[in-house]
């Protein structure tokens, strides 16, 4: 478990979350051929239908594998696709004997930053913590414990190829499932000016820019589910870590009332390092 502390301290300046992405949904069996239209420009607008569902429920899920040792990290809440703003409730992974290690956090999601409250390594529990993601070297895809769900979905825009697999479901809805590949630095290029500056960060702070990935549509080109699969280096390590992320998308049309903390919420102190250190 040292190893793991040191790969998990290196993901991220500001949470050291480690990271998971099992599958949130299960997929049925493929029935159908495939639908009309060119794989690779209805996954480069799938962040469009989205905007267009106005809001949607959401569940991440985040794993990092390293050194044998697995860590799983799962968040569930809401996101407003034409403010760009989400609220998120992510729990921490127990440690070895089972015990939850802290409070669920909390992250509000907006444009240019995350907010984070029960933060802990001193922060006091009815503050909130600030971080610009511009900032961040992976464009905080995985930095929060948790990817953007709309950041999410303009990687995509980034696709490169990709083929039809087949028709299925996931949670009870019909989709159409997609794999292929998409490239960061082109997802940045293409993608809304809330999210350009953090994949460009991430495009650089990643071990490669490209980035394998499983979409599952629904009839209306809406992701239901979306697998991407990050590769980085760890500044204590020679070789990539693999992260997993997946985002689950349902209930469209949901209420997102997502407000930003004050400027007084806002914790203007030094945050402790792990271990208590500053």
């Amino acid at each position: 478990m040292a190893r793991m502390r040191g790969v998990v301290a290196g993901i991220g300046v500001v949470c050291c979350l480690g990271l998971g992405g099992a599958g949130c949904a299960r997929s049925g069996a493929v029935t159908q051929g495939a639908p009309a239209g060119d794989p690779v420009r209805v996954l480069r607008e799938a962040a469009d239908a989205l905007v267009d569902a106005g809001s949607s429920k959401a569940r991440t899920s985040l794993e990092m594998a390293a050194g044998g040792t697995r860590v799983t990290i799962r968040g569930e809440g809401v996101y407003d696709y034409r403010k760009r703003l989400g609220r998120l409730k992510v729990l921490l992974p127990r440690d070895p004997a089972g015990r939850v290690v802290r409070r669920p956090i909390t992250e509000l999601l907006a444009p240019g930053a995350l907010f984070m409250k029960n933060r802990g390594a001193g922060v006091p529990a009815d503050k909130w913590v600030r971080v610009d993601t511009g900032t961040l070297s992976d464009g905080n895809l995985v930095t929060g414990g948790a990817t953007d769900p709309f950041a999410a979905a303009e990687v995509l825009r980034g696709t490169r190829s990709a083929t039809f697999v087949g028709r299925t479901e996931v949670a009870g809805a019909k989709v159409r499932h997609y794999r292929g590949t998409a490239d960061l630095r082109h997802a940045s290029r293409d993608a809304s000016e809330a999210n350009r500056e953090a994949l460009g960060a991430a495009a650089e702070g990643f071990a490669t820019a490209r980035v394998p990935f499983d979409a599952y549509l629904d009839d209306e080109g809406r992701i239901r589910k979306l697998r991407h699969r990050f590769s980085f280096v760890n500044g204590r390590r020679d070789e990539p870590v693999a992260v997993a992320s997946t985002t689950l998308l349902y209930d469209f049309g949901a209420p997102a009332d997502v407000r930003l903390p004050e400027g007084e919420d806002i914790y203007a102190g030094r945050i402790a390092a792990e271990g208590g250190r500053e």
